[in-house]
């Protein structure tokens, strides 16, 4: 998966994550690519995009709704590179 940075800052997109060792992640990667590690037996619990709000409810109260890793679905989007060029013109 790529992600286009420029496209997400101009969008003013936040992306939150957690805690992470990094130098587990290429382990972690490989195990999954290799069909060794199932990661979606730890998505507990999916709701579509237009019920953010519910996911995060859902995930702030862990303690009680068992929320291992609450994933928002939406639509497939290829977002388009911007260049500096079409930044400059909309501006």
């Amino acid at each position: 998966m790529t992600l286009h940075l420029e496209t997400l800052w101009i969008k003013d997109v936040t992306i939150t994550t957690g805690l992470v060792d990094s130098k587990t992640i290429p382990q972690l990667l490989s195990l999954i690519a290799g069909g060794r590690l199932d990661p979606t037996v730890l998505a507990t619990h999916r709701f579509p995009i237009a019920e953010a709000m519910r996911a995060y409810e859902v995930f702030a109260a862990a303690a009680t709704t068992h929320a291992l890793k609450v994933v928002l679905q939406g639509s497939p989007v290829t977002p388009e590179p911007v260049g500096l060029e079409a930044v400059a013109t909309s501006a």
